[in-house]
């Protein structure tokens, strides 16, 4: 057992060590909600030191490695002490390992908590004598460790029974659209990215720094357990990430998958479909010429060479420029398989995104179009093959209605796809906080089983028995010091992993967690902190686009611009909205299952925060408010300035409590937020004044 302590991998590790305990870091967000900031309460750090002081460890590998180092930092910073290392388990000691590793003498487990375990599950127990943490895998110790890290940070007191946890989602991924290469004029190295440049240095690549070490922390500590590094979009307009399969990048990705791979992450790339063509220059990309499939072959066997513990590929295919199937007369399914076919001897995955639209022969409403496309393809899918789908039927807008593509398809296994990164919901610019939009997706019934059939119990994958399913959130995270641009953008990130870990959290939880660990548990900034966090989704939708009118902003996806939007809200001098019913609209209500689809179809039952989305209706339509609808927009759009000059009023109280870097660049981003949201309601409230000539009953918009 000491031997493994004297590896080059150990030393490696210990330097990390000391660098995470020594280096002063300002509180520029860096650390994200890894702080370790020394425990307050005396009585639980006392019990906490009783526990931690020593250290075994049942086995030996790069994983439990990091679990380790992970657990040297987080002690040291919150307890003040440097845990010594055992070579065999001692009373009140902390025990880490695999189950298989962790010695009846130690710790025996009932044969009910292996059979509850799965595998990236962990089991923390307390026997009275030592503490432990133990997984059938090691990185299920990994997320134990971090468990156990998160409750000394939010003041949880050590446990007098087992907690057993295991992830919910199978795929827990995030989703980069970085651009790698020679990137176009006028085009940023990440696409929809708001947090400055990415942090994947393809030009410095194969050679590594500490920020891929600290990224890969930052994801696993949430659970996350896959990432793709870069855009989808891969050979449009001059991009270049098509060449991630070209030998030149083999060895980079190489570099990188080996980090990732130390916190028990798996690496994906994007490729593009035609990836033979684009580099061997093939004739063709047909999934049905046999020099194509042997190209996909080879290609794939010789990544695997390099990086057995690959992940798999993304593809978007015949969607905004990118090429795919059609082409040559195939289905989305005969091209996803061409390339899963080649995946599967090793193990890979093959994520075919459905996001495709603009095809003629479909309906004129965009919102209708995937389930057009996938629905007749359930079934003819590999089975290692699945179908990443957006959560709603339009572009990640602040408020739209589920996928109707979610329960449709119960032979093909489906990742649900949300944006982190807030293309649609004011960049970095904006507070916008996207758990509570989340959990709704989440919770919203299909009904497709009876009650019950969430979304989440979809992409769980139990309720059509789906051999691989999970949820990809398009990442936030850029090369600004604190990761995500608006230092309360990091909640978002936050938030994803932990839904994807469990998505039956409550929002309050995660919130509070997330705030306890990254601004400390002082009550005055929590309960600011609290308000600001869990209006702002609502609030942004106020002053932008509310009761589900869908696109209202300019083609930056950013400044309000209603009049270039009109194919998709339908205003006119008489009305506003898009009727997607069955008796006189798109049909999209169709799509739904009977009892779903009901509910939208009517009038009456049609919730307010959709009635735009789902029926086009005079501006003298009452809600159930009384209020008109002219006379909602005018107000909720005053109303959302109004709160945000509030969220400037309860900031500044913490101008004494937050510190100075953090407090200085959030109350900046509120102020220019303010000037945004400023601009957002003159835009659209003057757009309906104009349009309807129906005054302001409140009379606070002026003519422009």
């Amino acid at each position: 057992m000491n031997n493994s302590f004297k590896s080059p991998g150990f030393f490696t590790f210990f330097l990390v060590f000391l660098f995470f305990s020594t280096l002063a870091f300002p509180e520029t967000g860096y650390k994200g909600w890894l702080r370790y900031l020394p425990v307050k309460d005396k009585k639980l750090a006392g019990l906490y030191r009783e526990n931690c002081s020593t250290i075994f460890l049942a086995g030996e590998s790069e994983i439990l490695g990091s679990a380790l180092a992970e657990l040297k930092i987080g002690i040291t910073g919150m307890l003040g002490i440097e845990p010594k290392l055992l070579s065999s388990a001692d009373k009140n000691c902390l025990v880490i390992g695999t189950i298989e590793l962790i010695t009846p003498s130690v710790c025996r487990f009932s044969e009910k908590e292996k059979l509850d375990l799965s595998q990236e599950g962990f089991i923390i127990k307390n026997t009275g004598e030592q503490l432990i943490i133990a997984s059938k895998s090691e990185a299920g110790v990994l997320y134990g460790i971090f468990r156990l890290l998160r409750m000394m940070q939010t003041g949880e007191a050590i446990p007098e029974t087992a907690i057993l946890e295991n992830p919910k989602i199978k795929l827990r991924l995030l989703n980069h659209w970085d651009n790698p290469g020679k990137i176009p004029p006028g085009t940023s190295s990440i696409e929809r990215g708001y947090a400055g440049s990415t942090i994947f240095k393809w030009e410095d690549l194969p050679a590594l720094n500490d920020r891929y070490r600290d990224y890969a922390r930052l994801l696993s500590s949430v659970g996350i357990n896959g990432t793709v590094i870069n855009n989808v979009n891969t050979a449009k307009n001059g991009l270049e990430g098509w060449k991630l399969l070209t030998p030149e990048y083999l060895p980079k990705l190489k570099a990188l998958a080996g980090v990732f791979r130390l916190y028990g992450i798996k690496l994906f790339i994007s490729v593009n479909f035609f990836s033979p063509i684009l580099i061997s220059g093939l004739k063709d990309a047909d999934p049905m010429n046999p020099e194509v499939k042997l190209w996909w072959k080879n290609k794939v066997a010789e990544l695997y060479s390099e990086i057995p513990d690959f992940g798999g590929f993304l593809v978007k295919a015949d969607s905004e420029g990118e090429p795919g199937p059609i082409k040559y007369g195939r289905t989305q399914a005969e091209g996803a398989d061409l390339i899963a076919d080649a995946l599967k001897p090793f193990g890979g995955l093959l994520i075919w995104r459905a996001f495709v639209y603009g095809k003629k022969e479909l309906s004129s409403d965009r919102a209708c179009q995937a389930y057009q496309v996938f629905k007749p393809l359930d079934g003819m899918f590999a089975d290692n093959a699945v179908v990443q789908i957006k959560n709603g039927p339009i572009d990640f807008q602040v408020r739209e209605p589920v996928s109707t593509l979610f329960g449709a398809m119960p032979g093909t296994d489906q990742i649900l796809e949300l944006q982190i990164t807030q293309e649609y919901t004011g960049h970095e610019m904006h507070v916008c906080y996207l758990v509570p939009q989340w959990k709704e997706i989440l919770g919203f019934d299909t009904y497709v089983k009876g009650q019950g059939s969430s979304v989440a119990r979809i992409i769980e994958g139990d309720l059509f028995n789906y051999k691989y399913s999970g949820i990809a959130g398009v990442s936030n995270i850029g090369a600004d010091k604190n990761w995500t641009g608006h230092p309360l953008a990091q909640a978002n990130l936050y938030g994803f992993g932990r839904l994807a870990w469990d998505p039956d959290l409550t929002t309050e939880s995660i919130t509070h967690e997330w705030i306890l660990q990254t601004y400390g548990n002082s009550e005055k900034v929590i309960s600011v902190l609290k308000d600001i966090l869990l209006t702002s989704w609502r609030n942004y939708e106020d002053y932008t686009s509310p009761l589900g009118v869908g696109l209202m902003c300019a083609s930056d996806h950013f400044n309000p611009d209603p009049a270039g939007r009109i194919s998709y809200h339908k205003a006119d001098r008489f009305g506003v909205g898009f009727d997607r019913t069955m008796a006189t609209g798109s049909g999209f209500t169709g799509q739904y299952s009977a009892l779903s689809g009901s509910v939208y179809e009517d009038l009456l039952t049609c919730p307010d925060e959709f009635l735009l989305f789902f029926h086009h209706v005079p501006y003298s339509y009452k809600l159930r408010s009384g209020k008109t609808v002219i006379q909602h927009i005018y107000d909720s759009h005053n109303e959302g300035v109004e709160r945000v000059k509030e969220y400037i009023t309860e900031w500044e109280t913490l101008s004494e409590i937050i510190d100075r870097e953090r407090y200085d660049e959030v109350l900046e981003k509120l102020n220019r937020q303010l000037h945004y949201a400023e601009e957002w309601r003159d835009s659209v409230n003057n757009y309906f004044l104009r349009l309807s000539e129906i005054e302001d009953a409140g009379k606070k918009n002026l003519r422009k």
